[in-house]
């Protein structure tokens, strides 16, 4: 899941100065999870708008804004996406690309959240990031907890010399990363994998922008 947090009202007013007729995308998926983009977001932003004197020309909540059939089937239902100045879109980084290259591209796509991380979720309301999308993955050998996301310093071959009763140097409240490593490989009888030594982290596969083609 990815997750987002709500811009501030005045840079989302800003950013759509001189446009008038403002229609609203939402996501169904993770922006609704994190409530920053679900049905409940598009009604209080619409409103928000309308105080500020926009003219929201309508909305959609596609059940996810990052695929790209599902927003042009949206747009294509909707007759008012064709009288919009501007779109805002309540979703990940992810979901404005996708939206942008949905519209005329003379028509401005503008977001309203910032995108945080990818995370696992722990229950309703609670997320953790539990992978920073390196494209070297680890995890066969550190017993499914990535020490170049939960380790605030990356380290890939043990805990640094600040780890004090298990706890994390830099986030004292936390369980350092290599703890839970050592004890879940302990737990599984895999701890001669401590032992191994893990190469830095190949930073080439994270090249920009990433791209992915199934045939």
């Amino acid at each position: 899941m990815i997750i987002t947090k709500k811009k501030s009202p005045e840079e989302i007013a800003e950013s759509l100065k001189g446009f008038k007729n403002i229609y609203l995308f939402g996501c169904n998926a993770c922006a609704e999870q994190c409530r920053t983009g679900g049905i409940q977001e598009l009604k209080e932003m619409a409103g928000f708008l309308k105080e500020r004197g926009f003219n929201v020309c309508g909305s959609a909540l596609v059940d996810e804004t990052c695929y790209r059939q599902l927003v042009l089937k949206a747009l294509k239902q909707d007759d008012a996406t064709q009288r919009a100045d501007a779109f805002l879109v309540l979703s990940c980084g992810a979901g404005v690309r996708t939206v942008s290259n949905c519209v005329p591209e003379e028509v401005p796509v503008m977001p309203a959240l910032d995108t945080l991380f990818l995370a696992s979720v722990e229950r309703v309301g609670r997320f953790f990031e539990g992978c920073s999308l390196c494209g070297d993955c680890v995890l066969h050998r550190t017993a499914a907890v990535c020490p170049h996301t939960e380790c605030p310093k990356g380290l890939l071959n043990g805990p640094c010399g600040g780890m004090h009763d298990g706890m994390c140097e830099v986030n004292p409240e936390e369980e350092c990363a290599w703890a839970q490593i050592y004890r879940r490989l302990k737990i599984q009888g895999r701890i001669k994998i401590m032992k191994e030594y893990a190469p830095p982290k190949d930073n080439s596969l994270k090249a920009k922008p990433a791209r992915l083609l199934l045939r």
